[in-house]
């Protein structure tokens, strides 16, 4: 039972960390409730809906999943910033768990079988008492995180075993099943590649892959942080942004403002923002965007005023929204990092003020982008630079490291030049 304990400890790495239960609630209530009954409803709706509910459909198309390059994806965002391998590489599938909700690419991804899941639950209870020996605050908070990861490993040991992928390419580091088919593969002898798809935490996991890309020097210090890399790294920039490097913007005014939302956002604080600056700036366009994970009613906001339109975050890509704007506004969100590369003005505002998370990605600190700190000071900002809209590019350059270089727009052709060299090895 030992080692079912160092497995599921590093499954769950980040969110059995003692600085993510530090984190605010609202952060910690993104991924788990923060009633205990809840997270009781919550487990046994996985267990009917998902589990029993997948027992009789048949999912796997094994002609898609056999010696392929796998392209395993656990988000929307994720496939966004894989999508490019598919169209260049030859003989790859993307792949996901049975149920994974990846929005409008779900008919796109092939499905893993989790059916055999439940078999692998007798080893709850035994987990649940180590957990509670060994991480016992972390466990009696987020213990339906535990339930819910039970099984991946020892399905995609399976998985692997059965359809041989050539290699593995994951986009994320820290959820339960990418963290599940990271450990099955390095058991199983295949190779595995991680690209970079968002900004990093010092909170994150070691770094574990074969191959690491990364996006930036940022990266690579917040990775050193975490603890020791096992593979080797190379610094890429953002594939996802190559096709609108040449599409930066470099007006001089200010016409359209993007208010990108997040899960951790109070919806009350994102309407008083949004009220106070539609009204003081009537001629401005204001584009509302909320996270595609966000099941509450915050596109209501958007008829408060005639000049609010809203971005459907499920249909339009980050890079399509943030072409339309000169200037973006978000809380902890890596979407600074996207806007700045487009040279669009990036304001940080905390639109949760009862349970703020400092500076949670460095941009604050690394002079990414600007700070506001009450809706009035956002329109004295906005008002002071109608007509002289900063140039911030260039101050991106600490966390995409192709930034104003002679690779810029080039890092597809770099990331796969790397994964093309280490998969022929």
């Amino acid at each position: 039972m030992q080692k079912w304990f160092e497995i599921y400890s590093s499954i769950l790495y980040m969110h059995f960390s003692g600085n993510f239960l530090a984190l605010p609630d609202s952060a910690k209530s993104a991924v788990s409730p923060q009633k205990p009954l809840m997270r009781l409803l919550r487990m046994a709706g996985y267990t009917v809906v998902r589990l029993l509910g997948n027992l009789l459909k048949v999912v796997e198309k094994p002609e898609k999943l056999q010696g392929k390059v796998w392209l395993y994806v656990v988000s929307q965002n994720n496939y966004d910033s894989l999508k490019f391998i598919s169209e260049e590489l030859q003989n790859v599938s993307f792949v996901a768990g049975q149920s994974k909700e990846l929005g409008k690419y779900n008919p796109f991804v092939n499905r893993l079988s989790l059916r055999k899941k439940l078999l692998y639950y007798y080893k709850f209870l035994p987990l649940l008492f180590l957990f509670l020996k060994y991480k016992k605050a972390s466990t009696l908070r987020f213990f339906d995180l535990l339930y819910d990861s039970v099984g991946f490993y020892e399905i995609y040991l399976q998985k692997l075993h059965k359809y041989k992928p050539a290699a593995i390419v994951f986009a994320n580091d820290h959820n339960a099943d990418a963290r599940a088919m990271l450990l099955a593969a390095k058991a199983s002898g295949i190779k595995t590649i991680y690209l970079q798809h968002a900004s990093v935490s010092p909170i994150f996991p070691p770094l574990a892959f074969d191959l690491n890309l990364l996006e930036g020097h940022d990266a690579l210090t917040k990775y050193k942080l975490c603890g020791p890399i096992a593979g080797k790294v190379e610094l890429i920039g953002m594939p996802k942004a190559d096709a609108f490097v040449g599409k930066r913007n470099f007006s001089t005014s200010i016409k359209t403002v993007g208010l990108g939302c997040n899960l951790l956002d109070d919806v009350k604080e994102v309407q008083r923002v949004l009220q106070r600056i539609s009204s003081a700036f009537p001629a401005i366009s204001f584009i509302l965007r909320p996270h595609p994970r966000d099941t509450r009613n915050i596109a209501a906001l958007a008829a408060m005023a005639d000049n609010i339109i809203l971005s459907d975050s499920r249909s339009q890509s980050a890079f399509e929204y943030l072409q339309q704007l000169d200037v973006q506004i978000s809380g902890n969100s890596a979407i600074h990092l996207e806007a700045v590369m487009l040279n669009i003005w990036s304001i940080f505002y905390e639109f949760n003020p009862t349970q703020p998370l400092p500076d949670y990605y460095g941009f604050i600190g690394n002079k990414l982008v600007d700070v506001a700190t009450s809706p009035d000071h956002l329109v004295s900002m906005l008002e002071s630079r109608l007509q002289e809209r900063p140039r911030v590019v260039e101050q991106a350059q600490y966390y995409n490291a192709t930034v104003c270089t002679a690779n810029e727009g080039k890092s597809a052709a770099l990331a796969l030049a790397h994964i093309k060299d280490y998969i022929r090895q």
